[in-house]
């Protein structure tokens, strides 16, 4: 075969193997059989096949024909008789093809025109061979694909991760646990979705292209719209306009979808992400905390992940304090914070504002020990824009992030409805965005003006679906859970 050519002759190359196939497309054909059908029927999937014929013993044929389609991923020749595997969305399956089953023609067409990486119809009849292996012998045999390209060399051990990523389907054909885990990633979603469907929540769509990227400190990506002549902005987040539909009455609200932040890429970053985002009238973050919780356990007992789920709640401060032995609240915007840390030979840039310090501070320090679920509380208001602060404690936010295994999993908070504060707010963002600032919001009157018409006391989440999956996985790469991750092109020179 081809395939073995490929192994032994270094000198046969891609385009050969492609010609090779064209040809075999075209002797299809010329012999009136269409290489390429629009529709075929198709009975049954493998792991339907197996379930149901799982009870066959050793050398024993089943009572009754099965018809399944799937790409062609290996075989063994044998004179008269060959065995190919056969592998669809399901699972694989052995199939046993003989000339006197399928008939010369059929057989034929098998032995000569066929390739690995093909898509074929398969109908049989279910067996267990002498070695105990559920197969299927074959009584028809088609063509409904004809794959030009061979698969890669070495398929079935495909770990190249600059292959994988740029070429996801050779990954998936190539590796069934990457595609059990994005057959996990896909019931997370619909998980979330159904628990948040089920406690009364209506799920809905904001705009992506926004003329204000607000609703998170972050750099966006600009675009230009042609018919209007202005400028725009992927969604950074989508958390103003949601809460705009809270002002309007809908007092549950929740959107899973991409957002888009102009910022590195590593193991925990992609420039687009997904994110479930939802709000909540009457509640707080309290209840947020009790949620995050709720929907993340779901999700986990949904995929059968075996992930320690034993939440704890710690204040960021305390952690602080725990981990550097540092009560450093008092000295938030006094100038006094580096003097603070300084002995601490953190990883800072020239002139770090007080918030950098403490971010770098946390990250260092403090993160590499959150392995265990730990909700992180009560940030501080300076840095929180959009967040409603304790009546009886001004400085600090009614704000928390989730932790796993050290990574940031979600934010959520009491959210601001003050019109006056948030105002206020908003401007203090924009004199940091004018320092030099770049990831300060910037200042949104329609969203005062709905503010001005009255937020319940409202409750709001986002998580992180993209790092969720990783965790429930158990995965470390960002990349490994989104199916085309970002990538610098390949130029050629």
């Amino acid at each position: 075969m081809e395939e073995n050519l490929q192994s032994t002759n270094v000198s046969t190359t891609i385009e050969t193997i492609m010609t090779q196939r064209k040809e075999k497309a075209d002797k299809m054909k010329a012999q009136g059989i269409d290489p390429y059908p629009a529709k075929i029927k198709v009975e049954h999937k493998i792991e339907q096949v197996k379930e149901k014929f799982n009870f066959l013993q050793k050398e024993e044929f089943g009572q009754e024909s099965v018809t399944i389609a799937g790409r062609m991923m290996s075989r063994r020749d044998m004179g008269k008789a060959s065995f190919f595997d056969i592998e669809d969305g399901t699972a694989k399956m052995q199939v046993y093809v003989r000339a006197d089953q399928v008939g010369q023609d059929g057989f034929k067409l098998f032995k000569e025109l066929s390739d690995l990486s093909d898509f074929v119809l398969v109908s049989g009849i279910p067996f267990r061979t002498r070695t105990n292996e559920l197969s299927l012998k074959a009584e028809k045999f088609e063509i409904i694909c004809k794959a030009f390209r061979p698969l890669p060399e070495k398929w079935h051990g495909l770990k190249d991760t600059e292959t994988r990523y740029r070429q996801r389907y050779l990954d998936l054909i190539a590796n069934s646990d990457v595609k059990e885990v994005f057959k996990k990633r896909s019931m997370i979603i619909s998980s979330i979705r159904q628990k948040l469907e089920e406690l009364g929540f209506i799920e809905v769509e904001t705009p992506i292209l926004q003329s204000i990227a607000g609703g998170a400190n972050a750099r966006p990506f600009t675009t230009h719209h042609n018919a209007l002549s202005i400028n725009l902005f992927m969604r950074i987040a989508p958390e103003l306009f949601l809460k705009r539909l809270v002002v309007g009455g809908m007092e549950r609200v929740f959107e899973i979808g991409r957002n888009f932040r102009n910022e590195g890429i590593d193991r925990n970053h992609n420039p687009e992400f997904t994110m479930m985002e939802l709000y909540q009238a009457y509640a707080d973050y309290n209840d947020m905390m009790d949620l995050t919780e709720l929907l993340i356990k779901t999700a986990a007992e949904k995929i059968g992940s075996t992930v320690n789920l034993n939440f704890r709640r710690a204040k960021l401060f305390d952690l602080i304090k725990e981990y550097t032995g540092l009560e450093l609240l008092q000295y938030i915007e006094t100038g006094k914070m580096f003097d603070q840390v300084k002995h601490l030979n953190l990883d800072l840039p020239k002139n770090a504002s007080d918030q950098k310090i403490l971010d770098q501070l946390f990250d260092e320090k403090v993160v590499p020990h959150l392995q265990e679920p730990t909700f992180v509380m009560d940030y501080p208001a300076i840095y929180s824009p959009l967040t409603k602060i304790k009546f009886n404690q001004p400085e600090i936010a009614e704000r928390f992030e989730l932790y796993i295994n050290g990574m940031e999993i979600c934010n959520a908070y009491s959210e601001l409805n003050d019109p006056h504060l948030q105002k206020l707010r908003f401007q203090q963002q924009v004199e940091a965005k004018k320092k030099g600032d770049d990831e300060a919001q910037p200042y949104d009157e329609d969203y005062i003006n709905a503010l001005e018409q009255g937020l319940p006391p409202t409750g709001g989440l986002g998580i992180g679906i993209d790092r969720l999956v990783m965790i429930l996985t158990q995965v470390e790469s960002i990349r490994e859970v989104i199916f085309f991750p970002a990538m610098k092109p390949i130029i050629e020179e």
